[in-house]
């Protein structure tokens, strides 16, 4: 399994190949949210709304030997996108590799002027909810 920076160097490369073309990048964002695995219809539910989203963002995890597994979805293509790319970056890691993961590759593709300072906020929402469920399951498995 790459680590959690190889990952952030594919996605650079991937979003550098797009150059400054803003709507080719959108487009990439919104194809990505396919990529999510099946999200549960009974678990889009309030209590797996991520707080400070503008769309509706779901996300639940698991942990199954020491790694954390995220499930998410988002009732808007360009949400399921962001997501997606949080996912791919922090799936199947230990809690303290979420906890103290560096997500630079937001900043390195420029997120902040491709989707705006409104989803920038969602997808520091998305960042410390999947940071909090990680420091819930360090705590059990700590305990």
């Amino acid at each position: 399994m790459s680590s959690i920076n190889e990952i952030q160097d594919e996605i650079v490369s991937e979003f550098e190949i797009l150059g400054d073309d803003r709507e080719s990048t959108i487009f990439y964002i919104m194809e990505l949210g396919g990529n999510l695995e099946d999200f549960p219809v009974e678990e889009q539910k309030e209590d797996n709304i991520i707080k400070g989203c503008q769309s509706k963002v779901w996300l639940i995890a698991d942990e199954n030997d020491g790694k954390v597994h995220f499930k998410a979805d988002s009732n808007t293509d360009i949400t399921k996108g962001l997501i997606s790319l949080l996912i791919r970056v922090l799936n199947d890691r230990t809690p303290e590799e979420i906890i103290h993961a560096d997500l630079n590759f937001i900043n390195r593709i420029g997120m902040g002027s491709i989707i705006g300072s409104q989803r920038s906020n969602g997808l520091a929402s998305m960042i410390k909810q999947m940071k909090l469920y990680a420091i819930a399951f360090q705590t059990k498995l700590n305990a």
